[in-house]
């Protein structure tokens, strides 16, 4: 069994690999048979200049061999590796990651034996290590599993815990389980250097350079070569910034309690193992700051307030209570039993021991259990997530490559063509054959391709952080143009984060709503009073904005003694005895009161899950708590229960269910959570620029629908998909509950046609269970009561069916989603106010630099490096011509000075930002880290943004490769007919092409997008017959017009001969055939700049405009012969009139008719929206096939 199917999260299959001998490896057997022919049969039979070449090949084939086992994991297995199917003769093994989780990779296998085993045999472990995780062998299952933590034991097991027992237990933990620490390596500049030097792009580009050396371009060659590792080196170098920001998350090292072999021993917090007893509690470091929790841990014992912004982004603080009050048999759940977990790396505020806990501490802390350490912890998941989640986007997309190998195809005609043609003259140096066989085929691939790319990206970069956008992923930009889904958040994101207290309904016989909360019944006022979780810390009163927003609402106030009291009037305090948090998975919170001597159980909650719970529910509860949902208000029922006489102690020790049951119904509270200003018009402009809108939502089904109604998420009537009443199976059921229609998975493509479907949390497990995910869930467009599971299936659901999706949210917990997304985009909202109690808007203009903004500031520097290498890069598109050394170096100095003016222009550009405008404050709790685009908004605005920088880059990407396909489609034709007739560039000539490209091209990625979105779509693909058919068509006026002009200069020529390896020397066809060819170059601009309706047309491009009209009153002037001098120092031979007159015309002509191509088929054929429902179809029916299996 060669390949083992792990099916994992994260590995999805690992194939078992033996290294190969040296001798045995592809690359050395094949290569040293060749060697030997080659040393003894084509050595003595050619002469030395031929078999040179033929070396040359050979070298060159087997460097490509070898760089192909570093691009290729596939190629590297086939080459080095042998398969095997024992596992103790494997080394290493390839893994194949689950799907949208990243690359392959090779890692070694390993094998130890493990001691401190109760028997006397060492134990034989196997396992590999692959992202920070560690996967073991199991021999039961003949397959790999995740090192397992004690995570899922018992209550009773955990109380029980005292820490490892002995040495020895110790020494088997830490050989297990390791250091809890973050250990990744700091890849030095020179590793990322050598990595960025082998992308096939940079091969490529040096291997063009070696080429301009042999044809004798020493000057043009070397500094494109110091130019492209200038360009490398400042990518590399923002590399490093980023991962060194990464490194500076730490696991808090602070000194702890800890139980080991029966005593407290101080320990670090680094050297924590899973299955340690600790005492815990708030700690501050030598600056007053609050250190940070090691790892994540269960509370045994006493209880703590948590501030979990470093992995939430939430700002308010949680309440962490031990595990005594829960049944000893029940299994610990991490996802469900939040509220007794400190999760590492988030901050203790303060503590409560508890004294009566058998285990005593000695430093007053509370007691709890390590239960993962290192990389497992949740911080250490997020760091994961951002080292390894998706694989990166970059330049070098397999579109662009593609792209290219059409490109060569005619490049290989007209390379055979030349071979051909020079093989039959036997005069000829077959050493420059070759060398201009091979120029031909590299001047197809234009060597600025990438940094052309990478100037229209970093031109949306810094426009985006103007904006207070930033994106750490900058590749992904041109992916927003593509977008097709846009999904939202609802709680903060389409809504605010302030909750209204409207008032309560039902306190009485009235089922009308009581705004006026003097008139309310005193038992539902101490409910709303007493039962919830706020608390006091460092003298302000902290906790859940809706909580708050109550206590406010009925004038009461509460104080750090946990006691409530009414401001007015003389109502009893009402003393807080025992909490029972809110949890997600009961819905539900209680607390044990005191009123006097008597206690009382008050409980709030979701009304469905409350109604379960009262001796009696009023007739018209379900109707009352329906009506105020639907309107888009948040509902929670409140009940109340007495209890008998006891002590203080007992009632602290009454069992949850005890307290939650047997209730008496005590009233609704209402709360609004207002829709954030401009979420209506901003959905309502993406819905109108051809954008599908979804919400995804932790809120309830009826409030969604009723928000998604109001943000034009939802137009047509809605349908909610909930388990039958009384009955087996699922309906789909409208708000008001007048339409109902059975659910069949198979009639939901239907049903949506009519109907905007929404579902809940709990249908997504009977859709898993039924395998009908694929059926339904890309048709709803609310999904309600969703975990953040559940909302990463979703975005892989919609990747899976071919759409390209935008997620909008803040918070950790829509991290996997935001990551899985295309397009992720999280808000920063929740931007803490500082110590000096600034307002926000002077906080946020702190210069603070962080990833981010260390990023943009990287990859801005990278802009210069990229204009300057492809400015000369371009001028030496035709490396035909001689290096007369002073014309070089004037052409090339009158080049870099251009560059530098446009440099300048950048820079001062970039430096606009330094204007108070800095970066947001990134930290880990903001899901930024996690996330490509960060937006410093309390609003959707920046999806917008985004969007239209996204068109706006794709369109500018499209034109890029339309004009360097023309370009090199024209260039192969002149190196290769033309060069066999000795028609040649001049070295000024080249520099003055040159010049006007690199001006063109950057002004090109200039264009401003427009401000509005439009619904028309731009092409998402090079690959579509609008790109094809524009390239043909054009390509083929320009050879025309190119044939035409050129005969018709032969007719004005005497017959002379042209040696074609000669130096060069003007005449009448050289003179025309550069005309024509700088004609052709400002045309193919012209033609293909793309304007309306997704960024400023030429007119409104001031820059490019005035190069086009300079460019072209340039060559009217050289052709009309105005400025002889000119002329002369271009080496341009005069034109007879007749011809002269003819050329204008033609070129007049020329345009026009590209012109004319080009708008007829961008009317023909319009950019749409990707064909997803029949990819749906497809997936749907594989999935069904595999089922049938």
């Amino acid at each position: 069994m060669s390949r083992l199917h792990v099916g994992g999260k994260v590995v999805d299959k690992v194939d078992l690999l033996r290294t190969k001998s040296l001798l045995w490896r592809f690359d050395v057997w094949p290569f040293a048979i060749l060697y030997a022919l080659w040393l003894t049969t084509i050595v003595p039979s050619i002469d030395i200049v031929d078999s040179g070449i033929v070396f040359g090949a050979l070298v060159a084939l087997h460097i490509l061999v070898w760089l192909f086992t570093v691009w290729s994991v596939d190629f590297k297995c086939f080459v080095h590796y042998s398969k095997v199917n024992d596992i103790h003769q494997a080394g290493a093994c390839k893994i194949t990651p689950a799907k949208f989780s990243g690359s392959k990779e090779i890692v070694s296998l390993r094998f130890r034996k493990l001691g401190g085993s109760s028997s006397s045999v060492d134990v034989e472990e196997i396992y590999f290590d692959f992202r920070k995780q560690r996967y073991i062998f199991s021999k039961e299952n003949d397959n790999f599993c995740k090192l397992p933590y004690p995570t899922k034991e018992s209550f009773g097991y955990y109380l029980k815990s005292t820490g490892h027992g002995s040495e020895a237990k110790v020494v088997a933990a830490t050989e297990k389980w390791g250091r809890n620490a973050f250990e990744y390596p700091q890849p030095t500049f020179q590793k990322l250097m050598k990595e960025n030097c082998m992308e096939p792009f940079f091969v490529f580009q040096v291997f063009c350079v070696g080429l301009w050396c042999l044809d004798e371009y020493w000057y043009y060659s070397l500094f494109t070569l110091f130019m492209l590792f200038m360009f490398e080196s400042t990518m590399a170098k923002s590399q490093l910034k980023t991962l060194t920001e990464l490194r500076r998350v730490r696991v808090d090292n602070q000194t702890l309690m800890v139980h080991r072999c029966g005593k407290w021993i101080k320990l670090a917090g680094t050297d924590l193992l899973p299955g340690d007893v600790v005492s815990i509690g708030r700690a501050t470091g030598p600056n007053g700051e609050d250190r940070a929790v090691p790892a994540d841990m269960l509370l045994l014992a006493g209880n703590a307030i948590v501030n979990e912004a470093i992995l939430t982004g939430e700002s308010t603080p949680q309440w962490k209570v031990s595990i005594m009050a829960r049944g000893t048999e029940e299994k610990l759940s991490t996802k469900r039993d939040k509220s007794h977990v400190l999760f590492g790396g988030t901050k203790i505020l303060q503590h409560t021991p508890d004294k009566g806990f058998p285990l005593k501490t000695p430093d007053g802390g509370c007691v709890a259990v390590v239960l993962r350490t290192g990389f497992e912890t949740s911080q250490g998941k997020l760091m994961r997530t951002i080292l390894f989640s998706t694989e990166r986007v970059t330049a070098n997309s397999w579109e662009s490559g593609l792209f290219i190998l059409f490109l060569v195809i005619f490049a290989v005609i007209a390379a055979g063509y030349v071979l051909k043609k020079g093989l039959e003259d036997p005069t000829r140096s077959k050493y420059k054959l070759f060398l201009s066989c091979s120029l031909i085929i590299t001047s197809v691939i234009p060597p600025e391709l990438p940094m052309e790319l990478s100037i229209a990206v970093n031109t949306s970069l810094i426009a985006l952080a103007r904006r207070g956008i930033f994106c750490t992923e900058p590749f992904r930009i041109p992916f927003a143009g593509k977008v097709d889904i846009c999904c939202f958040d609802k709680t903060g994101t389409l809504t605010s984060d302030d909750m209204e207290f409207c008032g309560v309904v039902g306190s009485t016989s009235s089922t009308d709503l009581e705004a006026e909360t003097s008139n309310l019944p005193v038992r539902t006022a101490e409910i709303l009073a007493s039962c919830h979780a706020l608390v006091f810390v460092d003298n302000k009163l902290v906790g859940d904005p809706l909580e708050k927003a109550a206590l406010k609402g009925i004038d009461w106030t509460f104080k750090s003694d946990e006691k409530a009291m009414p401001k007015k009037g003389s109502g009893q305090a009402v003393l807080i005895v025992q909490r029972h948090h809110f949890a997600s998975y009961l819905k539900r919170m209680a607390v044990v009161v005191r009123i006097e001597d008597n206690f009382l159980a008050f409980v709030k909650g979701a009304p469905e899950t409350i109604q379960g719970r009262l001796t009696e529910v009023p007739s018209f509860y379900v109707e009352t708590y329906k009506k105020f949902t639907r309107q888009g208000s948040r509902v929670l029922a409140l009940a109340y229960k007495s209890l008998p006489d006891m002590t203080v102690s007992e009632a602290r020790s009454l069992d949850r269910d005890v307290v939650e049951s047997g209730l008496t119904f005590a009233g609704f509270a209402v709360f609004n959570c207002p829709i954030r200003a401009d979420s209506a018009t901003i959905l309502s402009e993406l819905k109108g620029s051809s954008h599908d809108l979804v919400m995804i939502t932790g809120d309830q089904a009826l409030t969604a629908c009723h928000v998604a109604s109001q943000v034009h998420i939802i137009s047509k009537p809605a349908l909610i998909l909930g388990p039958k009443r009384g009955g087996e199976g699922y309906e789909w059921i409208s708000p008001d509950e007048t339409e109902m229609i059975p659910y069949n998975e198979n009639e939901v493509e239907a049903l949506s046609e009519t109907h905007d479907l929404c579902i809940g949390g709990d249908c997504f497990e009977m859709l898993q269970q039924t395998s009908a995910v694929i059926q339904v869930i890309p048709y709803v467009k609310v999904y309600a009561r969703v975990a953040p599971e559940q909302k990463e299936l979703i975005l892989t659901t919609f990747k899976t069916v071919g759409r390209i999706t935008l997620m909008c949210g803040d918070g950790t917990n829509d991290v996997g989603a935001l990551k899985q997304a295309h397009v992720g985009v999280a808000l920063l909202n929740a931007v803490p106010p500082t110590q000096s109690g600034k307002s926000p808007s002077e906080t946020s203009k702190e210069p603070k630099k962080s990833k981010s903004a260390l990023d943009v500031a990287g990859k801005s520097t990278s802009v210069n490096g990229e204009v300057s290498s492809k400015g000369k890069a371009t001028a030496k598109l035709d490396p035909t011509s001689n290096p007369a050394g002073n014309r070089n170096l004037s052409a090339a100095e009158l080049k870099r000075q251009k560059l530098v003016s446009l440099q300048k222009r950048l820079m001062d550009e970039m430096n606009e930002e330094g204007d108070g405008r800095s970066a947001p404050i990134v930290k880990l709790g903001d899901a930024s880290m996690a996330s490509p685009f960060t937006a410093k908004h309390a609003s959707v605005a920046p999806t917008t943004d985004i969007i239209r920088q996204g068109r706006s880059t794709l369109v500018t990407t499209l034109q890029m490769f339309k004009i360097l396909g023309l370009n090199c489609l024209a260039t192969a034709y002149v190196l290769s007919v033309m060069y066999l007739d000795g028609v040649k560039l001049g070295d000024v000539q080249a520099t003055i092409s040159g010049v006007f490209t690199a001006a063109f091209f950057l002004f090109i990625s200039h264009a401003r997008p427009l401000p509005t979105l439009s619904a028309e779509r731009p092409h998402p693909n090079v690959f579509c017959s609008y790109v094809l058919l524009s390239l043909l068509g054009q390509f083929a006026i320009h050879i025309f017009f190119l044939i035409s002009s050129v005969n018709e200069a032969e007719r004005y020529m005497p017959d002379e001969c042209i040696e074609p390896d000669s130096a060069f020397h003007p005449n009448l066809v050289n003179t025309v055939s550069y005309m024509v060819s700088m004609m052709l170059q400002v045309a193919t601009f012209a033609v293909n700049y793309m304007g309306h309706p997704f960024n400023q047309s030429v007119t409104e491009n001031k820059p490019f405009l005035y190069a086009i009209v300079a460019a072209a009153g340039f060559f009217t002037v050289i052709t009309s012969d105005l400025f002889r001098d000119l002329n002369d120092w271009l080496r341009l031979v005069p034109l007879p009139v007749g011809l002269r007159n003819k050329l204008l015309l033609w070129a007049l002509l020329m345009f026009v008719s590209c012109y004319s191509w080009e708008k007829f088929l961008r009317w023909a054929f319009p950019g749409k929206i990707p064909a997803w429902k029949k990819r749906q179809r497809i997936a749907a029916s594989s999935l069904e096939k595999k089922k049938q299996l």
